[in-house]
């Protein structure tokens, strides 16, 4: 796919090209590369960084590898304000493969999710669409630790451990919905598409429906990332019918470029502009960032200018549009100050 199909994408095409044009060299793969090269790591990232006027990152760390830089060398190297956001499965995991019984487990989850906020996490994220689904359902602690001894054999054998054990998996997301509705702290949940282990039926946000429903997590904020691609209009509804879902358009943003436009008509549809929240989902490499910040600008500038042509804009509530979209409305939500 990446050596093959990957470079024939509209995407990877437009990306060259922007690149191309920042680093002044021939708009090709090759030449995009040497350019880059030409800079050390710190400096590229400081550079593009600048240029995409990004101020703050929230950032999962629970997709980190030996090759990626850590929170202090992010908060160092990078010129905006980096937020860390606690990744739930990945958490578990580790927990699992620290402790021997479930209740030490489950002591050791409820203690790191209601300490996240004081650890300086602005926000919780759970990845539970990748592993058994949206559709979590009511799971008792027994249920749960039955589950336990199996998964806990597998971590001794293996000495590593992927979650994907449906009441597990589900008990524990509960646990940390629970604090999160006392605190009022924003959870973020991987929805849509995303890599090959992804259960694209299994990660439609309509599944969420049935918690959000039973009135019991109304104070916690859901925020639905990827523009739920391809359920955009799903995702459109549900931010538009419950109070406490928010519609984040990352991951489709830039990754769709062309149909960036398309995607935001449909959320925009339904959805309050209050409750749109720009990112990238980038990682890794900067240029991605950069990328999805031109994309994202330029995706909301099309969609506005065709609702101020309409007449159901006035230029100046596109503008205010534009400054909640594009960092207001998280600046609220996760409680980030914003100029």
């Amino acid at each position: 796919m990446h050596a093959r199909h990957v470079p024939e994408t509209v995407f990877f095409r437009w990306a060259i090209k922007e690149l191309a044009a920042a680093f002044a060299c021939a708009p090709t793969t090759d030449a995009v590369l040497a350019a880059r090269e030409q800079s050390p790591a710190d400096a590229l990232a400081a550079r593009l960084f600048r240029e995409a006027n990004v101020t703050t990152l929230l950032v999962d760390y629970g997709y980190q590898t030996d090759e990626t830089w850590s929170h202090p060398e992010l908060s160092a190297r990078l010129p905006c304000r980096v937020l860390p956001v606690l990744r739930l499965e990945t958490l578990a995991q580790a927990l699992i493969l620290r402790h021997d019984t479930f209740d030490a487990v489950v002591d050791a989850f409820v203690a790191a999710v209601e300490g996240a906020r004081a650890a300086g996490h602005v926000g919780l994220k759970s990845i539970v669409a990748y592993r058994t689904g949206l559709a979590i359902r009511p799971t008792g602690r027994a249920e749960a630790a039955a589950a336990f001894g199996p998964v806990k054999e597998q971590a001794r054998r293996d000495g590593r451990l992927r979650l994907a054990v449906k009441p597990l998996n589900d008990y524990l997301v509960l646990r940390a919905l629970e604090i999160a509705e006392r605190q009022a702290l924003p959870v973020q949940f991987h929805t849509g598409f995303g890599d090959a282990d992804v259960d694209l039926l299994g990660a439609n946000p309509l599944h969420l429906r049935p918690l959000l429903e039973s009135g019991a997590y109304r104070h916690a904020p859901f925020v639905l990332l990827h523009a739920s691609y391809p359920y955009v209009r799903e995702l459109g509804y549900l931010a538009a019918v419950y109070a406490n879902v928010y519609a984040d358009f990352g991951l489709a943003n830039p990754q769709l470029a062309a149909e960036i436009p398309t995607a935001l008509r449909q959320l925009l549809g339904l959805t309050p502009t209050s409750k749109v929240l720009y990112s990238s989902d980038a990682s890794q490499i900067p240029e991605l960032y950069w990328l999805a910040a031109r994309r994202g600008r330029w995706g909301l500038g099309v969609v506005l200018d065709e609702l101020v042509g309409l007449g159901a804009f006035t230029g100046a509530e596109a503008l205010g549009a534009a400054r909640r979209i594009l960092g207001g409305n998280a600046a609220d939500l996760y409680g980030v100050p914003w100029p």
